[in-house]
């Protein structure tokens, strides 16, 4: 009696191909996670060097202006220096409005020129600090006094203008962004430094800006962002490690 034959095989689930598509994007998406990991990482190590810097210049004795713009001048960097300068008459010379946001809401910067001598620069723009918005327009150009002590404050860059940055109104005294060379030309003030001396002392006498050289409180998170980023890219790789798993032994 004939047998018909049939094709023999192993009982259970099929074995599939490798996953080549999905390895790939795994191999990707894990390579994008670390990445934000270490430039977390590397930001933590800036964030932590920027902090010892503000904490040594707000705890330090602040050095002459014309000193430190020399260092500048050799393309030092100077940001975050502490200085002391004569700039006996910026609470009463013209002034700019740059667009601020605080904790106590919108309101402006107010920003004069210093002019310096003995130095490779002929003056300084000196940020005096916040006024609310409803407050600015009880200031007035004129209506200060002239200061007999020098002043004393942090150098600082500024933040770069981005890409939603609205374009400064220099016919409005209003500005958006730190443009030094079109605020210096808007206040009359020849060969400004590279930089702004965010005001520390002396306070306005009666109402005028808040002096606010350095924020109040700059977060450092950096830390919690890059182990959020490892741990994504540890979970992606279990999960991809389970996925083969369970198509080697199904």
């Amino acid at each position: 009696m004939a047998t018909s034959s049939r094709p023999s095989g192993r009982s259970g689930g099929v074995r599939q191909g490798f996953p080549v598509v999905m390895t790939l994007f795994t191999l990707a998406a894990m390579a994008l996670l670390i990445g934000l990991g270490v430039w977390q990482v590397k930001r933590l190590h800036w964030k932590e060097r920027l902090l010892a810097q503000i904490a040594a210049a707000e705890a330090g004795p602040p050095e002459p202006l014309a000193v430190v713009l020399a260092r500048a001048s050799d393309g030092r960097d100077v940001d975050y220096t502490r200085v002391q300068a004569d700039c006996p008459d910026i609470e009463t010379t013209p002034y700019l409005r740059l667009y601020a946001v605080k904790d106590a809401g919108a309101g402006y910067r107010i920003i004069t020129a210093c002019r310096i001598e003995g130095s490779a620069y002929g003056s300084v723009l000196v940020d005096r600090g916040f006024v609310a918005q409803d407050d600015a327009r009880r200031l007035r150009p004129g209506a200060g006094q002239a200061l007999v002590q020098p002043v004393v404050g942090i150098l600082r860059r500024g933040d770069p203008r981005t890409f939603v940055t609205p374009e400064n109104l220099p016919g409005q005294g209003l500005w958006y962004w730190r443009d030094i060379p079109a605020m210096a030309a808007s206040l009359g003030a020849g060969r400004p430094a590279p930089t702004f001396l965010m005001l520390q002392a002396p306070a306005p006498r009666g109402f005028g800006p808040t002096p606010a050289a350095v924020p109040a409180d700059i977060p450092n998170n950096h830390l919690q962002y890059a182990v959020t980023w490892f741990g994504l890219a540890a979970a992606l790789a279990g999960v991809y490690l389970a996925m083969l798993w369970r198509r080697r032994f199904p």
